[in-house]
């Protein structure tokens, strides 16, 4: 499998959303492993590193306890995601929608030319900022190598996706230059103002603010890889996200509610879902947001599927949305 689509499972919450725990990485002997070994002999067979440098650089790797006990064990609800009442506290709250519009205003100019450069709306890109990082507020204290040394070599149910991206680490260091013993992320390792992983980052950072640099952490850099993905990703610019609908009662359960999976808008509408507007599609993706209080349900278009290709997750993508509408 491609490893963007290992990336989509993840479903990493951005990481404004979930904080480090109280316990910092302590100091671990990775190299007396065998898999270790057999990973610095790969590297430097493969892709001609110094034994020197991985000696040096996973003697620096300390064991990071907190990001290990996201992915050990049963899977617990809020580890690797958050819940809809979380998003709309911490991304969908009224500070953070003024932040939105002060950032469209900021950079206009360079949201107008990748609007253009690929074809997509400029709101969206917005709303994929804000989620993310709240507009470069945030990008994430944990040490990269630190968090990808833990998952690619302890036991936990993406240690193959994450052994993957310890080599891209390894990879975008030596192309960018970068040091790699001093990169801050998320807790999964994912990096910058839109929380790439490595092997996301190579393939769709880019320098769109002309200055030499390919730099995740830029906000106009930033601006054009969202832009690049929405446009591989197929995002049809001025095409409709989503429709919010009406049901009776407080709770919907009638239909199962997926990103994943579309339904017919005829079963839709005779399972007691009724758009609030058009929707010009013969099929939706029905979606649920849980309140605490009661369900909002969406339909969603081909368009929100390009949202949760960035993160596998209807929270997500429908944050994205209403900070979009925000700022339109």
């Amino acid at each position: 499998m491609h490893t963007i689509k290992y990336f989509l499972l993840i479903s990493l919450i951005p990481i404004i959303l979930l904080a480090n725990d109280d316990r910092p990485p302590i100091h671990y002997n990775f190299i007396a492993k065998q898999e270790v070994k057999n990973f610095i002999n790969m590297m430097l067979k493969k892709y001609h590193f110094k034994r020197s440098y991985m000696n040096t650089v996973l003697k620096n790797a300390k064991l990071d306890r907190d990001t290990l006990n996201r992915y050990t064990g049963r899977y617990k609800r809020g580890s690797t995601n958050g819940s809809w009442e979380r998003y709309k506290a911490h991304v969908l709250d009224p500070i953070s929608l003024a932040k939105a519009k002060k950032f469209k205003k900021k950079y206009y100019k360079t949201l107008k030319r990748a609007s253009i450069d690929y074809k997509v709306d400029m709101d969206y890109i917005v709303g994929f900022i804000g989620v993310e990082s709240k507009f470069g507020e945030y990008s994430g204290d944990y040490r990269v190598l630190d968090a990808l040394a833990t998952l690619a070599f302890h036991q936990n149910r993406m240690k193959k996706f994450f052994k993957s991206e310890f080599k891209h680490l390894f990879l975008m260091a030596r192309e960018q230059g970068y040091d790699i013993t001093k990169l801050k992320g998320s807790f999964a390792g994912a990096m910058g103002m839109v929380q790439q992983v490595p092997s996301v980052f190579r393939k769709y950072g880019m320098d769109y603010n002309h200055d030499g640099v390919k730099d995740p952490w830029d906000l106009e850099d930033s601006i054009g890889i969202i832009a690049k993905f929405m446009h591989k990703n197929h995002w049809k610019k001025g095409a409709l996200v989503t429709v919010a609908t009406t049901f009776k009662g407080k709770r919907y359960k009638r239909l199962k509610c997926s990103h994943r999976r579309t339904k017919s808008l005829s079963t839709i509408r005779k399972y007691g879902i009724t758009p609030v507007s058009h929707f010009n599609e013969s099929r939706a993706y029905l979606l649920k947001n849980r309140n605490l209080t009661h369900d909002d349900i969406w339909l969603g278009a081909k368009n929100f599927k390009v949202l949760t290709r960035y993160n596998n997750s209807t929270s997500y993508g429908m944050a994205i949305h209403l900070i979009a509408e925000h700022v339109k």
